[in-house]
């Protein structure tokens, strides 16, 4: 079984890629993020067409995220439980389902913006919220994962140069120590092999020849329980869907299971 995890920055303006990707890349199960659609728009007969489901929480515009399954869809939980909103306003950023013997989450966390910033306390108290929504299937006997753009760097090693990203959000302690805690509650982190360089960078911006010269980070990340962890035979970066005109910011991040 092959799932995998992609921050496609607008399904519309990436359509003919996602498209073209799942045809070529033979993945089971997608989970998306950055939707930038509202749920009436969602493309859904193309997808159909190609042999996927969809499960989608999205409102438009901004945020959205959405699972896609050629292996079925069901118990379909949009949102999270206890999620703190920001500025009076609970945003479509996590959307859960099982499909075929696996159950996963697809999450989108909130930036943070900058330190000291209210977004920046939004997303701690997000991720906490998280935590708690995970913890029972995070412990159970069934193969689990929560994949998505967790906007966190887990380690110094997960950014191009630590030194440039001091003072800012992704990288500070009390990000890493909520991805600690979520870890903490049943989950390991499925670290992907890279294609090309010593890293697995998942993310280049589109500013100053970042992708050429691979000033990246590693933020998009599969966290999967300890049945999920076994299950895994394979892990990579596909970094070629990061290359050419119209690309996402994003490369896919895909896990081969034996289940």
């Amino acid at each position: 079984m092959r799932i995998a995890t992609w921050n496609v920055n607008s399904i519309t303006a990436r359509l003919p890629r996602l498209l073209a990707w799942l045809e070529s890349s033979g993945t089971d199960v997608l989970c998306l993020q950055e939707a930038k659609v509202a749920e009436d728009q969602f493309p859904f007969e193309p997808l159909r067409e190609l042999g996927y489901e969809a499960a989608v929480h999205a409102t438009g515009r901004w945020n959205g995220v959405a699972v896609l399954s050629r292996v079925g869809i069901e118990d379909v939980v949009k949102g999270l439980p206890g999620d703190p909103g920001y500025d009076s306003a609970v945003e479509p950023r996590a959307l859960s389902a099982t499909c075929g013997p696996v159950r996963v989450w697809s999450v989108y966390v909130p930036n943070g913006r900058e330190v000291g910033h209210p977004h920046y306390a939004y997303k701690l108290e997000w991720f906490e919220a998280l935590r708690a929504a995970v913890a029972g299937d995070a412990q159970g006997s069934r193969p689990f994962a929560v994949l998505g753009d967790y906007n966190v760097a887990p380690t110094d090693d997960d950014v191009f140069d630590a030194a440039a990203f001091e003072g800012s959000t992704h990288v500070t302690p009390a990000e890493r120590a909520a991805l600690t805690a979520l870890r903490e509650a049943g989950l390991a982190d499925v670290v992907p092999r890279p294609l090309k360089y010593d890293q697995p960078f998942t993310y280049w911006d589109y500013r100053q020849l970042a992708f050429p010269k691979n000033r990246g980070m590693r933020i998009d990340l599969v966290y999967g329980n300890a049945p999920f962890a076994r299950a895994v035979k394979d892990a990579y970066v596909d970094r070629e869907e990061r290359k050419g005109k119209g690309a996402s910011d994003h490369a896919p991040v895909v896990v081969d299971l034996d289940v």
